[in-house]
């Protein structure tokens, strides 16, 4: 059974006084194995962030049809086996942390040895130095990584990363990778999103792309890249 299953997934927006129409995600169709790292390949306003949105939930498809977990559509049962990174995540900044992850974990429903649990993915993601600093005080770059942690740190299925690398130094970004691979031989599902494949082409085993909300390409990194080279010959 796939983990996630699209097809010919859409959503149209009717934006400003005259509503006008707005096409930001067209018939996109993939499918995600489990224990797979796939990625969701575009430019910005491409339409992945919209696309990862309808698969957590938070907004409706217009047409299409997707699978999650083997549920139609978003069923919350899902809620429980699924973690999430938007591309842009706000925090309350007085918390700590490990205040922050706590929080995460009560919601989670995580009750037994959760500062371990806090302290594992704080150690996990780099970020055990600075347990105690208030998040007001973090750089983009640590912001990144305690979104990270507390989009892992229920242990979930299947993990969507919304542009994972955004604001992260090489070191950084290397460290995600690495963090990522050891997911998935664990058994978790990613799901990643990226402007620029490179930054992820050795790490997933198959990707899709996307372009003005079209999917324009899909297949191994190395049929995308012989694809191109064709293109331009």
């Amino acid at each position: 059974m796939s983990i996630i299953e699209l097809h010919e997934l859409s959503k149209t927006f009717y934006v400003g006084f005259r509503r006008k129409q707005v096409d930001a995600v067209k018939s996109v169709s993939f499918k995600v194995e489990p224990g797979e790292i796939f990625g969701l390949i575009g430019p910005n306003g491409a339409g992945k962030t919209t696309t990862i949105k309808m698969l957590t939930g938070l907004i409706k498809p217009t047409a299409g049809s997707m699978k999650l977990m083997g549920y139609e559509g978003f069923d919350r049962r899902c809620s429980q086996k699924l973690g999430y990174l938007p591309e842009i995540s706000y925090y309350y900044e007085s918390l700590t942390a490990a205040e922050i992850l706590d929080f995460y974990a009560k919601l989670y429903g995580i009750k037994k040895d959760r500062q371990k649990i806090v302290d594992y993915w704080l150690e996990r993601v780099g970020m055990t130095h600075a347990r105690n600093k208030r998040l007001g005080q973090f750089s983009k770059g640590m912001q990144q990584r305690i979104g990270l942690a507390q989009a892992l740190i229920g242990d979930p299925d299947l993990v969507i990363l919304d542009e994972p690398q955004s604001g992260l130094d090489p070191i950084g970004t290397r460290e995600v990778k690495e963090l990522v691979e050891k997911l998935a031989s664990g058994g978790m599902t990613v799901l990643l999103t990226s402007h620029q494949l490179f930054d992820v082409q050795d790490i997933c085993s198959r990707v899709a792309v996307v372009s003005e909300g079209r999917q324009v390409g899909g297949g191994t990194v190395a049929e995308i890249v012989a694809n191109a080279k064709d293109k331009r010959h």
